[in-house]
């Protein structure tokens, strides 16, 4: 029954984001899932089979069961009941530590297609994707070509965030002060949710944005030239703090230009004096590469 019902769930999962990968990180996070799932079910169905017969057979009216109350050690059952748990999780341990380095968020994934970088600021409560080589910024929504590996990197101007896109994989946490990296890629077109994974307040549940996987570099290009038409800019200090004041449910916005380095001045307001340029600080031993590894990632 247990291994039926298994069966019917992760069938059922088309639905489901986790189950229903779009990129190749997801792909290989779904395939993970599953393979500990029926390692698993290795040791829960026999048990929960045991825990029926033994229930059935030593049941009070049988009077032909055997009754042995002096009973208290099998070697055989010793060993079945120790070896079996050991090597499952054995099993998971090297399949767990392998994925752990194949999934890094910071590796990049190989591709023929040139690289994009996104950077991306958690805010009160919404989410800022800047791009800095198209010198534009949107809210709650960013888009990219299929295929292309995406570098995101990741901060906040905020409290601790998680920025989560469940149908191309990984997860990873945004902190102030602090730039952690997470690299994904689609490899279907389509528009697929993304979310806070990470409690932050009054408008957590509201804290979501649109990922726009697009079929072709063109189709990326028309988005980019939308982006561009609008009159909304975030050039002046004060642009950038009007926009990073709590609001919920944030509606989709564009910038059509960005102020140069926004990404790393949010990340040195909350370090102290800060070169734009070598990336360190005024403090010894705090520079950029300390604070881009401090991230924690899942």
């Amino acid at each position: 029954m247990s291994l039926i019902s298994a069966t019917v769930v992760l069938s059922g999962c088309h639905n489901m984001a986790l189950m229903n990968p779009k990129g190749a990180i997801g792909v290989e996070q779904r395939t993970l899932i599953i393979t500990a799932i029926m390692l698993m079910l290795i040791v829960v169905i026999p048990v929960i089979f045991m825990a029926f017969t033994f229930a059935w057979k030593y049941r009070d009216s049988n009077k032909d069961a055997k009754y042995s109350p002096d009973w208290a050690h099998s070697n055989k059952i010793e060993i079945v009941v120790w070896t079996i748990p050991i090597i499952i999780i054995a099993i998971l341990g090297t399949i767990t530590w392998k994925t752990t380095h194949e999934l890094d968020p910071f590796k990049q994934i190989v591709t023929d297609k040139k690289p994009m970088t996104i950077e991306v600021v958690s805010l009160d409560w919404k989410w800022l994707f800047i791009y800095p080589e198209q010198g534009i910024a949107t809210v709650n929504e960013l888009a990219f070509p299929k295929d292309v590996n995406i570098e995101f990197k990741v901060t906040s101007d905020s409290v601790m965030n998680s920025f989560f896109i469940p149908q191309l994989g990984g997860q990873i946490y945004a902190m102030a002060g602090m730039q952690t990296k997470l690299n994904l890629i689609g490899n279907e077109a389509g528009e697929y949710a993304g979310i806070s994974s990470s409690y932050s307040g009054r408008g957590f549940s509201g804290m979501k944005f649109t990922a726009i996987v697009t079929p072709t570099q063109c189709d990326f290009d028309h988005w980019v030239a939308k982006v561009k038409a609008s009159p909304n800019n975030l050039i002046a200090t004060s642009d950038f703090n009007t926009l990073a004041a709590p609001s919920e449910n944030n509606p989709v916005a564009y910038f059509s230009i960005v102020k140069p380095n926004l990404f790393k001045e949010t990340i040195a307001k909350f370090m102290g004096d800060m070169n734009m340029n070598t990336g360190t600080t005024a403090h010894p031993g705090m520079d950029m590469g300390e604070h881009t590894h401090a991230g924690a990632e899942e």
